[in-house]
């Protein structure tokens, strides 16, 4: 069995466990008060040229997702995300469970349009009783998406635009960013994204860490007592140096970048397999993740073999399925899959 369900399969980057290994028995102070969390919190700013950010350590994205989503917002406050968001789908309700509604706007190839958002925010405070609703607080997208697309800087830049005029924070989930950061078809960098969003977050579970993301608050005092907050939703690793550790491996000589990169070559070696047996792509994304609309019956005859993901429904015959690569996916793993189709 070979196994394309995701990009979080594999444990960690051989790098970090060296280094777990070689500090192992170091005495640190806890709740990331620690050397190596404090040398990743710097190395972290300035990659993002963003010496004013604060940068913390959490266990995990939903984790990460709830907690600043409900530190952002107040008791009546809701978030904006695209209807095919993350949060909306496949976040179990954690949002929700914490207080806040999720209000879905159309997605466009997974994406949240500006213009859908300015829209709706202009509907919203035109009505006399908009006070009696939930109030829209913040707006979040993740980068890539869930359907492995990716935004223009343009497309960043008009949120960012929207979200300052009603004053609302803009957060983005980037559970995967390393591999939106690597994509071929990019005009976005690290530096854009810290410019232009409030809040945003560096994956490293899905992107050769063990665990853990790295959230960047990119403007002072957004969310105060942001540490005790992540306390308080149990996000907070008293052996902090165990995140801090990774994230000091990874943004040390561009490996973050190096390794993800690993999982756009092998997705496009993927896509070239997939157009020579003439399967039909749902979505034909820049990032590692691929969508495929497979007849049902080959899809129980390739799961013999092909460990893959179920993602909707296309028709009474046929299923959108994905296959995910990762910074440590192999090309053998590959050329197994070519052989197999």
């Amino acid at each position: 069995m070979i196994y394309f369900d995701s990009d979080y399969l594999e444990g960690a980057h051989p790098a970090i466990l060296a280094k777990l290994t070689e500090t192992n028995l170091e005495q640190t102070p806890g709740y990331g008060n620690d050397k190596y969390c404090e040398s990743a919190r710097a190395k972290i700013k300035a990659a993002c040229n963003c010496p004013q950010a604060q940068v913390y350590f959490i266990s995990g994205g939903t984790q990460t997702n709830a907690t600043v989503i409900d530190t952002l917002l107040a008791s009546y406050q809701g978030v904006i995300a695209a209807q095919t968001g993350h949060i909306a789908a496949h976040e179990a309700g954690a949002v929700e469970f914490c207080g806040h509604k999720v209000i879905t706007l159309p997605e466009h190839n997974g994406k949240l349009n500006a213009v859908d958002v300015e829209d709706y925010l202009e509907t919203f405070y035109a009505d006399e009783s908009w006070e009696h609703m939930v109030i829209p607080g913040a707006v979040y997208i993740s980068h890539p998406t869930e359907w492995g697309t990716l935004y223009t800087k343009q497309e960043l830049q008009k949120l960012s635009e929207v979200c300052h005029k009603y004053d609302i924070p803009l957060f983005l989930d980037g559970a995967r960013l390393g591999y939106g950061l690597t994509s071929d078809d990019t005009d976005v960098t690290l530096h854009d994204i810290a410019q232009l969003c409030d809040v945003f977050y560096i994956g490293g579970t899905k992107v050769g860490a063990l665990l853990g993301e790295a959230v960047v608050i990119t403007k002072p005092n957004l969310i105060p007592h942001f540490f005790t907050s992540i306390k308080q939703h149990g996000a907070l690793l008293a052996k902090g140096r165990v995140l801090g550790i990774q994230f000091d491996v990874l943004f040390t000589d561009d490996l973050y970048l190096k390794i993800a990169r690993n999982a756009i070559d092998k997705a496009n070696k993927m896509k070239e397999i997939f157009k020579a047996k003439q399967y039909r792509f749902y979505l034909e994304t820049p990032t590692n993740q691929q969508f495929i609309i497979m007849e049902n019956s080959k899809m129980q005859e390739l799961r013999q073999k092909i460990s893959f993901s179920f993602w909707a429904k296309y028709d009474e015959n046929h299923t959108i399925v994905r296959f995910a690569t990762s910074w440590a996916t192999t090309d053998e793993a590959i050329e197994e899959l070519a052989s197999i189709l």
